[in-house]
């Protein structure tokens, strides 16, 4: 009992201190801005990331503006459900498929070419607060578009507005030009089991 009591009183200390700690972080980060996040890696989880910010920024009344490189060619659950909200989301599927499915380069390059002139428009608009940038790493990865003008226009935005990059293969540039990147690791993956993309899950 008095181990248990020790240890309890051991533990309120460390947390004592550590919120000190925190408080203190909190207190001298005031800045405030428009940020650009980038999620990449390997693993599952990236859009999904994304699409779940989009629920909290429309949770916070903010409005949205999303375009989809690359996929395109089935419809997604996020899709389906933030198309419901056409006054808040302007969402954009620009893509027709994974590159192995496309097998059309040029093809692909337009694509990519013609959502980007979806994307700096929403770039432009003070009244869109987040702008999700889906698998725009994959285009920029093959070379669809130019990471110069991409940042470009990303950092031509309103000062308020966020932005989220997602998609594997992160250019360093994108990287450098991002105020907190995530790369999800992938650890393991039921499709190597043999299991199917599932509705819910995957799309």
């Amino acid at each position: 009992m008095s181990e248990s009591i020790e240890r309890d009183a051991r533990h309120k200390a460390r947390m004592a201190r550590k919120k000190a700690l925190i408080d203190e972080k909190i207190a001298q980060a005031q800045d405030e801005y428009g940020l650009l996040l980038v999620h990449s890696g390997n693993g599952k989880g990236k859009s999904s990331s994304a699409f779940g910010m989009v629920a909290r920024a429309l949770g916070h009344g903010i409005k949205v503006g999303v375009v989809q490189f690359i996929k395109g060619a089935a419809s997604t659950g996020e899709e389906t459900f933030f198309r419901r909200f056409p006054e808040e989301v302007s969402y954009h599927v620009m893509g027709e498929g994974f590159t192995w499915e496309t097998q059309d380069r040029q093809r692909d390059i337009q694509k990519a070419q013609e959502a980007w002139v979806v994307a700096r428009q929403l770039l432009n608009d003070p009244a869109i607060g987040l702008v999700v940038l889906d698998e725009l790493n994959i285009a920029l990865k093959y070379g669809y578009l130019e990471l110069d003008a991409v940042l470009a226009d990303i950092e031509a935005r309103p000062m308020l507005q966020h932005v989220v990059v997602t998609g594997r293969g992160a250019l360093p540039g994108m990287i450098e030009a991002a105020d907190t990147v995530t790369e999800m690791s992938l650890v393991k993956h039921a499709f190597k089991a043999g299991v199917k993309a599932q509705k819910g899950v995957e799309f």
